[in-house]
C-alpha cells in the first residue's frame, strides 16, 4: 500500500507528466516543443532559412544606411574642441605663484 501511494505523490508532484505504462517504462510527455537531447534538432524549413536572411539583411542595410546619412549620431553634431586652446583655469589647474 505505502508503495502506490509512494508512486502517486510521484505522479502529483512531477505535475502528472509521468504517466506510466508499466513499472520499468515512464514516457515524458511535454506537448510544448521539439526536444532533441543528444541528437541533431530537426532541420529548418526553407521559408525559415529565407525569412531570417531576409530580416537579417533588412536589419544590417537600416543600420549601414543611418550610419552613411546621419553619421552625427556617432560622431555628434558639433566640432570637437581643440584641447591645446585651454586655459589652466578653465581646467582648474591652481596657478604656480612659486
Amino acid at each position: 500500500m505505502f508503495a502506490k501511494l509512494r508512486t502517486f505523490r510521484n505522479v502529483l508532484a512531477s505535475g502528472g507528466a509521468l504517466p506510466s505504462i508499466n513499472s520499468s517504462t515512464k514516457i515524458i510527455n511535454r506537448k510544448s516543443h521539439v526536444v532533441s537531447y543528444r541528437s541533431a534538432p530537426p532541420p529548418h524549413s526553407k521559408a525559415t532559412k529565407i525569412g531570417a536572411v531576409v530580416v537579417g539583411g533588412a536589419m544590417w542595410w537600416w543600420v549601414i544606411w543611418h550610419l552613411w546619412h546621419e553619421p552625427d549620431h556617432i560622431t555628434g553634431e558639433f566640432d570637437y574642441p581643440n584641447p591645446s586652446k585651454w586655459t589652466n583655469a578653465q581646467l582648474g589647474i591652481p596657478r604656480d605663484d612659486v
